[in-house]
């Protein structure tokens, strides 16, 4: 068996197969765009004619290539069953302030990626960084067109809320947090960005979790 063909044909084709491809989940891919067809061809270019001996030895090397390398999303302290049973939300300023944010920056997420989100927000409050309150947080940099911390509250739009059931819905996630739900997704993470873009400042932060369409950082 050649190794030094196994290795790199593993390395190149897992690093191909874990790229983003998109932001969004629910893509059906034509065969022109199917990441194992590609996959299919590194493997037969680097390993050759010893592909059939090394599969012999260690199996199909295909599925293995294809996958996923992402750790599994972890588990929200916020679930569908609590926010089934918990009353119509309310609050105050703060409240109206984390709840808008959580509507125009994640309401197609799934709970989990709206309480990263959320949890972004309030470790930001807690951070010596950034402003002392939710409201504070989230209207950062407002009144300069795209230069704000969350782009919907600069990008010359008006907030107007169509989806009153995501509203209702991330009304209760934001209450919750507000409320102390335990903060276990992000790793106390204070920036995130959707899947899409790659900014030049990502790479000066660490890393800490993806979950749903966004990547999180810390500063360390």
């Amino acid at each position: 068996m050649n190794l030094t063909r196994l290795t790199r044909a593993v390395a190149l084709c897992t690093a191909f197969s874990t790229a983003p491809l998109t932001a969004h989940s629910d893509i059906i891919m034509s065969q022109s765009n199917d990441p194992s067809v590609q996959l299919n061809r590194n493997l037969d270019t680097l390993l050759g004619a010893s592909r059939p001996e090394v599969e012999a030895r260690t199996g199909n090397l295909l599925p293995q290539v294809l996958v996923p390398r992402n750790d599994p999303e972890p588990a929200p302290a916020i679930t569908a069953a609590t926010l089934s049973s918990a009353a119509p939300a309310a609050g105050g300023k703060q409240w109206e302030c984390l709840t808008e944010a959580l509507y125009f920056e994640a309401r197609g997420e799934t709970i989990a990626g709206i309480t990263a989100v959320a949890e972004v927000i309030l470790n930001r409050v807690d951070s010596k960084r950034f402003p002392k309150t939710v409201c504070g947080v989230v209207n950062q940099g407002t009144g300069r067109k795209y230069q704000c911390q969350f782009s919907y509250a600069c990008d010359g739009r008006a907030e107007v809320v169509h989806e009153k059931k995501a509203w209702r819905k991330v009304g209760k996630i934001a209450a919750m947090m507000l409320d102390g739900a335990p903060r276990k997704l992000t790793r106390g993470a204070t920036f995130y960005h959707t899947k899409q873009v790659s900014p030049s400042w990502s790479r000066s932060f660490d890393k800490t979790a993806t979950i749903g369409a966004h990547i999180f950082y810390s500063l360390g």
